[in-house]
């Protein structure tokens, strides 16, 4: 005996078996059951309020929908297939609970609704979610940068040696791009954070439900101004994907440099053995596992959000089946991104250590002061360009001769310009250099210590 359907007995056949599986959501949308429920239960007070439904009509309801939500949580609950979304399963099994009560919920709504509802209300959440995760990364990043003041470490342009960098100097420029994403979902919550319910499949209801109520019981800011907008907007959806797509850019910077970073040529950190394996057939080998990932699913966070685009690109309005196909990016954003902060703050937590004594090694070994010797010279009065010109001279010749600029007697450094005294050996050391860049925001050491404190004190708010 086949089920009853959602639709009426317009339909004289059932739907052909291959078609049903196609045509169900329920083995995904499944994750939005706890919402439904919460959803529904706003939906069956709103009725009685205005007098829709009794109010012993609308306990009853409440009352079976928190069964449900019992029999889910203790995984007695398991709709499949027939039961073709969770929306349907969830008002079976209400009917089959209360009787025929449960045919009266759904009552002035539209699965069209019900479903924008119930996606916004699990956004809702799993934003506030990643922002925790984006913040406990944040003090990951922050104790280590704290432990590495005055550590050195080599600053690259164009993967090119430039100049010497306070490590924790490096580590706040990924605290300030995890706190953009902070603020950005806070901004995408906000529109997450708009009612759809009653809007119907597209035009309203003739019945007098009272939105504003619903919106205030579910937490709502405000409903949909418009109900056809209030159907068909996945603005919300794509602007979350975005933001998703922008921690997984940063996490994949962090994690490309990381990889650099534990490779024999680089050489500046350990990887410790609770956040990397070895090789199959290489004994030697411990290899960046986590890095690696984020930079690869990164990649399947981009793909949702082109996937959302284009799903949306050409969809004339209101709600169109279409709009199915965006539960499972949602989720698999949900859950990747949520992964990859997880494990890359265990890292920066507790697996890896930065080798010092090679890092204090690799700023001294190069000619990433050279900008500082025009400055000396540009200090003391000569124009700055004269000063690069003359330094670029200088790095030529030191690079023929097999010499580093610390290498030069001061001799040679006076019969390159007058102007060079004893203390040009000072002004060129790498620790002294880095401390000199004084400036707003620059890699300073004092500059650092301040930067530090202005991170603690976002931390905290």
């Amino acid at each position: 005996m086949n089920q009853p359907k959602t639709w009426s007995q317009r339909f004289e056949s059932a739907l052909d078996p291959i078609v049903a599986e196609f045509n169900a959501s329920i083995g995904f949308d499944i994750e939005l059951i706890e919402y439904d429920l919460t959803g529904s239960v706003a939906h069956a007070k709103m009725l009685a309020k205005v007098g829709i439904i009794s109010p012993e009509e609308a306990e009853t309801l409440v009352s079976g929908l928190e069964q449900i939500r019992q029999e889910y949580r203790q995984g007695k609950f398991k709709p499949g297939v027939d039961a073709e979304d969770v929306h349907f399963a969830v008002e079976r099994r209400l009917t089959e609970l209360v009787g025929d009560a449960g045919k009266k919920l759904h009552t002035a709504r539209s699965r069209n609704d019900q479903v924008g509802t119930d996606t916004r209300l699990y956004l809702r959440d799993k934003i506030q979610d990643i922002r925790q995760n984006v913040r406990q990364f944040q003090r990951a990043l922050l104790t280590l940068a704290q432990e590495n003041i005055e550590t050195p470490i080599p600053g690259y342009t164009h993967l090119q040696r430039a100049q010497p960098l306070s490590l924790a100097h490096h580590l706040l420029a990924y605290f300030e791009m995890f706190q953009r994403d902070w603020e950005r979902l806070g901004e995408v919550y906000e529109r997450v954070n708009i009612s759809p319910l009653g809007s119907g499949a597209l035009a309203g209801t003739t019945f007098p439900i009272d939105r504003h109520y619903t919106a205030e019981l579910l937490g709502f800011k405000q409903p949909y101004r418009n109900s056809l907008d209030g159907v068909s907007d996945r603005d919300f959806a794509i602007e979350f994907v975005n933001a998703a797509s922008l921690i997984m850019v940063h996490l994949s910077r962090l994690s490309e440099e990381v990889i650099l970073w534990a490779s024999q040529e680089f050489n500046f950190i350990q990887l410790k053995d609770n956040c990397s394996t070895g090789s199959s057939i290489m004994p030697q080998k411990k290899n960046p596992d986590i890095p690696e990932l984020v930079r690869g699913k990164t990649g399947r966070v981009f793909g949702h959000l082109q996937g959302l685009l284009v799903l949306m690109k050409a969809l004339p309005l209101a709600y169109n089946k279409d709009l199915q196909e965006d539960k499972e990016a949602l989720f698999d954003t949900v859950k990747t991104v949520q992964g990859c902060l997880q494990s890359m703050t265990v890292l920066f937590e507790s697996g890896l250590e930065f080798r010092k004594e090679r890092l204090e090694t690799a700023v001294a070994e190069d000619f990433s002061n050279a900008t500082d010797v025009a400055d000396y010279l540009a200090a003391k009065g000569v124009p700055f360009r004269e000063a690069y010109n003359l330094v670029g001279k200088v790095v030529r010749t030191s690079l023929a001769a097999g010499k580093l600029l610390k290498d030069l007697t001061l001799e040679e450094w006076q019969q390159l310009h007058p102007q060079f005294e004893a203390d040009i050996y000072e002004a060129i050391a790498p620790k002294q250099v880095i401390s000199a860049r004084n400036s707003f925001g620059g890699t300073g050491f004092e500059q650092v210590r301040q930067a530090l404190k202005s991170a603690q004190t976002l931390l905290e708010n």
